[in-house]
């Protein structure tokens, strides 16, 4: 190493000729301190310690890296090792929850370089520089360490769920269908199923709405995006009941319209069985739909043809016509003779008023 040091050889050299030696023999640890006393401050190894953390990165030797990281106090990266540590390999919450303690020490490896960076660190530190550690700025720090929080709580949430349920039919509920397991260091779709995947987990929905929604609100996630993905899970199951608590959670969440309601109830109904065993359902549902027009083509969706066609005729002319016009071709691809010469005979009738509305100040 001295050698290396002196002549400024390359970095292939330490490699092959320092690094793996030392690995292959178990000597990693002493190879860390004899670097630490012939250069305190790290300065003349950094480009070796660059490149033995890409080395380890390449070979998949995460726990030496974890180490060097620990070293070379790069607090940054040791962070995103250990989020590594706590995400790989776990192929349900269950699991997640067992290695929760690397979330832990993420955000702790956070919040010491906070403290250093608000010179609050040790002397080696400020020696250094910013040549090989990797910089983040505090509001982004903030901001990882809050996602590394509220994956906690979304991890302790869903482990006892899972653990309640690791047997039941809840299991099929909480199932993504995905291979990877969703947490909230991915990108916005796979946020959207770790809050889908939240909402869903608990005894009901207002269990586990509060925090799927803060996952909503915190990474600013299109909120209908979720509601609808798992109201299509909840009717798929047959879970009305659980839909119907869905919707109550949304109306009284502060933020949705009514049309937001209204829309979530129409995906809903897309989705659903439309055969006899689900009817009264889902005839409850489409009642509980706000707008007329939304009402109407979920009326028109299941069938029901005739419901619509009331509620339509009930509007001014000028709005209800085009909502017949709709009945009509849903009558002609159902081949119902009956509703389609009753709603021709509306058009007719309502067309010649038009008509005639138009002539009189012609005729003046």
């Amino acid at each position: 190493l001295i050698f290396l040091l002196s002549k400024d050889c390359s970095d292939e050299a330490f490699l092959d000729g320092v690094l793996q030696p030392s690995l292959e023999r178990g000597l990693f640890s002493k190879l860390r301190g004899i670097i630490e006393k012939l250069d305190p401050s790290l300065d003349r190894c950094s480009r070796y310690l660059i490149a033995s953390c890409q080395f380890l990165q390449r070979r998949g030797l995460y726990h030496c890296l974890y180490q060097l990281q620990q070293f070379m106090m790069d607090h940054v990266r040791a962070a995103m090792t250990c989020i590594r540590f706590f995400t790989h390999g776990a192929s349900s919450y269950l699991q997640l929850g067992e290695q929760q303690r690397w979330l832990v020490r993420a955000k702790e490896h956070l919040r010491t370089y906070l403290q250093e960076q608000q010179g609050r660190g040790s002397g080696r530190k400020k020696s250094m520089g910013n040549t090989f550690r990797k910089m983040m700025s505090s509001s982004d720090v903030s901001r990882h360490m809050n996602t590394i929080e509220l994956q906690l709580e979304v991890t302790r949430f869903l482990h006892r769920c899972e653990s309640a349920s690791s047997k039941s039919s809840k299991t099929s509920t909480l199932s993504s269908g995905s291979t990877s397991l969703p947490t909230l260091f991915g990108g916005s779709p796979v946020k959207i199923e770790v809050a889908c995947k939240v909402m869903l987990g608990g005894k009901n929905i207002e269990e586990g709405f509060g925090i799927a929604y803060r996952v909503i609100q915190d990474f600013q996630l299109e909120a209908q995006a979720v509601y609808v993905r798992a109201g299509h899970r909840l009717v798929r199951q047959r879970q009305y009941g659980a839909v119907r608590q869905l919707l109550k959670c949304v109306g009284e969440s502060g933020t949705a319209t009514k049309n937001d309601c209204d829309s979530l109830i129409l995906n809903c109904v897309k989705v659903a069985d439309k055969g006899p065993t689900d009817a009264k359902e889902l005839e409850s549902l489409i009642l509980e739909i706000k707008t007329t027009e939304t009402k109407i083509e979920a009326y028109l969706v299941c069938g029901k043809l005739r419901p619509a066609y009331l509620l339509a005729v009930k509007l001014e002319s000028g709005r209800a016509g085009p909502l017949v016009r709709d009945v009509l071709q849903a009558a002609e691809e159902a081949h119902d003779s009956v509703m389609q010469n009753i709603c021709r005979q509306w058009l007719s009738e309502h067309n010649k008023t038009s008509v005639q509305r138009q002539a009189r100040p012609k005729a003046r």
